[in-house]
């Protein structure tokens, strides 16, 4: 079984710097709550894991079935609850390919086989909360 785990020290006021694998990142609040805003706030993190979370696995997918789009985005939008403790309760998935005569098919099929079978994020998600998805194709010349 693996096992992931990080560091993370204070800075100040509301400041931490995180250590992931050697690469650092600092997290922080905005000033209304004590912080200085020198890096992002914890919550988003979750959007950002799932969306990088399912791009590489479609991207992976895709490049297995001989599809390389011209382009590719993963947009994630998340909904939080009113009352504290403040959590996401539904979050969005957009798929965004660039690309000429992209098969829709393959496209679809990448996408669900992250959703369902590959993406341990999504997974942890679903069980907690709603998540939808939609894929969206610009045809390019």
């Amino acid at each position: 079984m693996s096992k992931n785990e990080i560091k993370l020290s204070w800075l100040d006021a509301m400041a931490f710097e995180g250590e992931m694998k050697g690469h650092k990142i600092i997290i922080d609040a905005d000033a209304k709550v004590g912080g200085k805003d020198r890096g992002p706030s914890p919550k988003p993190f979750m959007l950002f894991s799932l969306a990088g979370c399912t791009a590489m696995d479609v991207i992976s997918i895709l490049k297995k079935m001989r599809v390389e789009p011209d382009k590719f985005d993963v947009k994630v939008s998340g909904e939080l609850t009113e009352e504290h403790p403040k959590q996401y309760y539904k979050m969005h998935v957009t798929y965004e390919f660039w690309g000429k005569d992209l098969p829709m098919k393959k496209l679809e099929k990448a996408v669900s086989l992250s959703e369902d079978r590959y993406c341990g994020v999504s997974a942890v998600y679903k069980k907690v909360m709603s998540v939808t998805s939609e894929i969206i194709i610009h045809e390019t010349n």
